[in-house]
């Protein structure tokens, strides 16, 4: 603390008396720092213009080489057991001017070092998350490099903080700090699934709009969006209203993205807190919005505990959620409370991610009470990407009719090119998993048919790589400690068709769009049409099994729904035309 009241008062000359901060610094702005806003200059002179080539974010679930963190002595035992569980999984980058101490106090309590790098950097708070860069690689797969927003709390140091992890890692930086790209955003509030959509509160529009307390440029949204797809290749961005009772209106402590199209949110008894709120907001998006394999989002509820008395944010509790956890390659690590509370969430959480290391930390204990301070475990750890990732997109088959030839389908890619792919399947009892070899289809899509076994109830699966610079990798990531499971048994012939039309891929595209199609041997009609209901191409697929494109004429833009009607019925799939 009085490293961060030095720093204020070199910029900003003396600070009244009378105002007091706590310490250590909590997640929201305080009181001193409300008073210092207008005197801050969030427009310091770093800075960089948008990357010359097409960005990819990674996922919150993609490789980590590097997890982040700043060390605050008074949650030594949280940061302890966070490091602990990550030197396993990736090196890790503390940030701390009392590197002897820490080293000391880690090796005593048994963490050993070899993938420990201690970073010698000034620092004002704990909360990472929100001030870290965020990985970007350029053409999907190729340089990785940070990007770095404005941060939207006057702390200087932890602004700084992701020049210096990029100057300790040699990686490019782009900084959103310039001219009208000067672009206040936190970490927190920011989701991506690794292909261009990501999620945010309307915070985010706050922040840019005219009178903002930041001194930068008013920006509609468009033009923010604009912005994060210069800068993160985030082509569909994603805005909820903000919740009532969650005080820094950061979607990480409500929310997270399990994978491209499942989102995992907290639960609240009915009429309770921000649980309406959050329902809201799931409408909202299921009623607008599509996976990018162009299917509804799917929802998994968590339910966010209350405290001991019962209370809930709305009566006095803390925003208590297990939504606010971080992926480290095959760790997750999440959030605890109290035992009645934290085991059926660890239960759930190793059902939703099967093979994963679910480990949880407590966080609402008298010692270290971080909740109290408005954040959890995701609030004050970051990830940086690994360098030249084998990157693996596939939309898990989650039901078959017996019998059934299914298509498993995956873009996969390697800035030196993939040299081979294979499915691993077994039917559920079995012991080892049995090899398929997968086809390129071009495009970096492989495919593979599994036939569906009568009288079995479960196929369980999982997809590995080989690039042409050796590197092997799976997806899940666990595998084969973890996989997907495929419900095999009768299904009503319209169920049946929407598992077997998959695509739309890429989605959002500017240009050719491709679908696969499994096991419809008849003629099927294809139609597109726009949001005003006009019919823009209608043409016919002779032979539905297969692969089958479409090139998108460049007037078309927006929204699209694409429809697929046959004896089976009618199945509709939406792109984003950019």
């Amino acid at each position: 603390m009085i490293r961060f009241i030095s720093s204020l008062i070199l910029l900003f000359g003396m600070v009244p008396t009378t105002v007091l901060a706590q310490s250590p610094i909590p997640h929201n702005t305080t009181p001193l720092e409300l008073m210092l806003l207008q005197d801050v200059n969030f427009r310091q002179n770093r800075v960089t213009d948008p990357p010359t080539v097409p960005v990819r974010t990674m996922a919150e679930w993609e490789e980590v080489a590097y997890l982040v963190i700043t060390w605050e002595s008074n949650f030594s035992n949280i940061l302890r057991q966070i490091v602990q569980a990550a030197v396993e999984e990736c090196q890790v980058i503390i940030t701390t001017q009392n590197q002897s101490a820490v080293a000391t106090y880690l090796t005593a309590n048994g963490v050993d070092l070899t993938n420990v790098t201690f970073m010698n950097e000034n620092w004002d708070s704990i909360w990472i998350r929100d001030y870290a860069g965020n990985t970007v690689y350029s053409n999907d797969v190729g340089e990785l490099a940070l990007t770095d927003w404005i941060y939207n709390r006057p702390r200087p140091n932890d602004d700084a903080m992701p020049s210096a992890h990029a100057s300790l890692l040699d990686l490019p930086i782009y900084i959103t700090n310039s001219g009208t790209n000067d672009l206040v955003n936190t970490g927190g509030n920011f989701m991506t699934d690794g292909l261009g959509n990501a999620f945010a509160s309307s915070l985010i529009l706050n922040e840019n709009e005219a009178g903002n307390p930041y001194g930068v440029s008013a920006k509609t949204e468009s033009q923010i969006d604009e912005i994060m797809n210069a800068y993160m290749g985030i082509d569909q961005y994603i805005k909820m209203d903000i919740l009532p009772y969650d005080v820094i209106h950061h979607i990480d402590m409500h929310m997270k993205l399990l994978d491209e199209e499942t989102l995992l949110v907290s639960e609240y008894p009915p009429g309770v807190a921000d649980g309406p709120q959050i329902e809201a907001n799931i409408d909202y998006v299921l009623s607008n919005f599509q996976s990018p394999f162009g299917t509804p989002y799917k929802i998994e509820r968590i339910p966010a505990p209350p405290s001991t008395s019962g209370s809930y944010p709305d009566t006095g509790g803390y925003y208590r959620t297990f939504t606010n956890a971080v992926f480290i390659n095959k760790t997750v690590i999440i959030p605890t409370y109290r035992p009645e509370v934290d085991a059926p969430a660890i239960a759930q959480w190793e059902e939703m991610l099967p093979g994963y290391n679910i480990v949880g930390i407590d966080v609402d204990n008298s010692g270290e009470n971080l909740i109290s301070l408005l954040g959890a475990i995701h609030c004050i750890t970051h990830t940086i990407g690994v360098d030249q990732p084998l990157w693996i997109v596939h939309q898990p088959v989650d039901q078959a009719d017996s019998n059934a030839i299914v298509s498993i389908d995956a873009s996969i890619k390697h800035i030196s090119g993939v040299q081979s792919a294979q499915a691993f399947y077994r039917e559920i009892g079995a012991g080892a998993f049995v090899s398929m070899p997968m086809s390129p289809l071009g495009d970096d899509l492989w495919t593979a048919d599994l036939v569906m076994p009568s009288g079995v109830t479960q196929v369980e699966y999982y997809i590995q790589a080989q690039a042409n610079s050796g590197k092997v990798l799976a997806r899940p990531i666990v595998a084969p400690e973890g996989f997907w499971t495929i419900q095999v048994g009768t299904l009503s012939v319209p169920d049946y068709a929407q598992l077997q039309i998959s695509g739309a891929v890429p989605n959002p595209t500017s240009g050719q769009v491709q679908f696969r199609l499994s096991q419809i041997h008849e003629p099927v009609s294809v139609t597109i049409t726009n949001v005003l209901g006009q019919t823009l191409y209608r043409g016919v697929i002779e032979e539905g099994h297969g692969q089958f494109s479409l090139q998108l004429n460049p007037s078309w833009q927006g929204l699209l729904w694409v429809t697929f009607d046959g004896s089976f019925g009618r199945v509709h799939r939406q792109i984003i035309k950019l």
